[in-house]
């Protein structure tokens, strides 16, 4: 036995120094997960029976006893916005997004030489958990540039990553050439097709990993609650591990994308992603350990040498008492409150505004004003990302998106304001529509077929600095006869006692963003299927908590709490096509 040795992929078995090693894996994503709740996370994955933790926390997970493949993209996938990438890259219109294209070469490089400074001590050969590095995530898929995978191993191996290698594709992607001393793994929710046989062939005498076993899948709005029947999930891993094949779950445990973070679909159709990422995990996103859990536990149980550990009690939860909007602003009061505005000629898209120290605007909403002085067809051209409530002097006249194009304004013999509030939904995080995801408004908009000219453009991105602004601003209004959407509503929730985890529902009410004590917990949407917000006991406080609510249409004044989530109607993914889930 070498104990100096690293993770080897030499046979048809990993070595870990020197000694047969099976990775019993699962990953969990420190942004997704407050961070009081990370040291929770892993012990409750670690009473389940896994050896190695996919993400980072890596000094934590290092502490609970895991092995760590660290996934460091650049680009992530993960359902998250822009699939990890930063929306500054954007801000260059010939930009090739996970190519050798200079100006990204230029971008990963800098991140790389950050990154790997951070983790170097962390590696296994410097004592660290670091026992594996995956490159990218599914370039197979992909391949624009068969020169821009050798880059990335190049680029790590020349700062000084000597670790194992790994790449990850879907069956589809596997076709992409192999590189010399990266290992191949494959992802997968079902064994069809020969999944598994078919890797073997492509690398005689390696290891074979499941590195992401799709656990459950996620959700978009508008279309139902995905789940993965814990039955059907227990007969695969059974047979991934009777095959004596390592696996990744993912997700074990999803969480939340909290903010403005979650990413899209669009496939030839643009779908948003919910703010929920519970994924029918076996954690579910509050941490509750589900029958899934149960029934990987005691199958992975057969596969450790000792007792597993006890698993931790479930965190407490209460549905407080409803409560009511005291006060509200509206969008046009709030104005004040937002950095200076930009003035130009022709729109500018969100990551071209020159605001925060010109990294442009990356998430949230963006208002945009002009003069018009008659009526007549507003014709977006498709040229919204993703959606616009359009107002004329102040008044809601229609609403922009990728179906609806036009929206027709009353005639007037005066100058009036045009107002059109777009929201970024969004950005794609998987396929060939990634190099165009600029936001707001990304060309013309025409009135009667002429271009309108002249706009005054405001960030709201609803930082917190914003929110703390607004918050102590004496603006607030108490009457509430007549309620201005869009708008900002404020209420008091007042605890007695230590706070604990609850889901904030919002029957009535329409479309918007939730902050609670300065924390963005989310979007909701009426349409579904997510009809709540999960709302972290950690976040909240013994006393008074402030909650502001920007809402774009509709108003309830109540504000209800629950102790369960409410996902809305389900589809079992193991009955749909897989084509069908992409």
């Amino acid at each position: 036995m070498n104990s100096l040795e690293g993770l080897r992929a030499d046979s048809s078995q990993f070595t870990l120094r020197g000694e047969p090693f099976r990775i019993l894996g699962g990953s969990i994503h420190y942004f997704r997960v407050p961070r009081p709740y990370w040291k929770d996370r892993l012990l409750k994955m670690k009473a389940c029976g896994l050896n190695t933790l996919t993400t980072a926390y890596i000094s934590l997970a290092a502490e609970t006893g895991f092995w760590v493949i660290l996934r460091p993209g650049p680009y992530i996938c993960a359902e998250w916005d822009l699939g990890g990438l930063p929306s500054w890259l954007l801000q260059d219109k010939d930009i090739q997004l996970r190519t050798t294209y200079p100006g990204f070469v230029n971008a990963v490089n800098l991140y790389f030489d950050k990154l790997v400074s951070v983790v170097q001590p962390l590696m296994f050969e410097n004592g660290g958990p670091i026992i594996a590095l995956q490159l990218e995530n599914e370039y197979g898929s992909y391949a624009k540039d068969d020169e821009y995978m050798p880059f990335l191993k190049n680029c790590l191996q020349s700062k000084g990553v000597n670790e194992l290698l790994l790449t990850s594709d879907n069956w589809e992607g596997l076709r992409n050439r192999s590189m010399e001393g990266v290992l191949k793994t494959i992802n997968l929710q079902r064994l069809s097709f020969g999944a598994i046989q078919h890797l073997a062939c492509m690398q005689p005498q390696k290891p074979l990993m499941v590195m992401e076993y799709w656990s459950g899948w996620f959700d978009v709005w508008g279309e139902h609650h995905h789940v993965f029947n814990a039955e059907d999930m227990l007969g695969v891993v059974s047979e991934i591990l009777e095959r004596g094949v390592s696996i990744n779950l993912y997700m074990f445990h999803g969480g939340t994308n909290f903010g403005f973070m979650n990413g899209a679909m669009d496939l030839g159709t643009y779908k948003p992603q919910v703010t929920s990422y519970d994924y029918d995990a076996p954690l579910s996103e509050a941490g509750d350990c589900t029958i899934k859990y149960e029934i990987l536990r005691d199958l992975f149980s057969r596969y450790n040498s000792k007792p597993l550990p006890e698993v931790p009690s479930p965190q407490e939860r209460k549905a407080y008492e409803t409560v009511y909007t005291q006060l509200y602003l509206s969008l046009w009061d709030a104005v004040q409150f937002i950095d200076k505005p930009c003035r130009s000629e022709r729109p500018i898209n969100m990551e071209n505004i020159p605001v925060n120290n010109n990294n442009g605007q990356s998430y949230g909403y963006t208002l945009y004003e002009t003069t018009i002085s008659s009526g007549g067809a507003l014709n977006s051209g498709n040229n919204i990302r993703d959606r616009a409530l359009v107002f004329l002097d102040r008044e809601y006249v229609g609403c922009l998106d990728y179906k609806t194009h036009e929206v027709i304004l009353p005639d007037a013999k005066r100058e009036r304001t045009l107002a059109v509030l777009v929201e970024n939904c969004g950005r794609v995080n998987y396929g060939k529509a990634l190099d165009n995801q600029r936001k707001g408004i990304v060309g013309d908009i025409v009135l009667n077929h002429t271009p309108l000219r002249g706009f005054t453009t405001f960030c709201l991105d609803l930082k917190p600095t914003f929110i703390k602004r607004l918050s102590s601003s004496g603006q607030w209004k108490t009457d509430f006869k007549s309620v201005p959407v869009p708008g900002f509503f404020q209420a008091r929730l007042v605890l007695d006692g230590p706070p604990k985890d609850t889901f904030i529902k919002l029957p009535n009410w329409g479309k918007g963003v939730v902050f609670v004590n300065g924390q963005n917990l989310g979007r909701y949407w009426f349409i579904g299927p997510q009809h709540f917000l999960y709302l972290p006991g950690p976040w909240l406080r013994n006393g008074e908590n402030q909650i502001i609510i920007f809402e774009e249409e509709k108003v309830d004044g109540k504000i209800m709490f629950s102790e369960n989530p409410e996902y809305g109607k389900t589809i079992d993914v193991y009955k749909l096509p897989f084509c069908s889930l992409l």
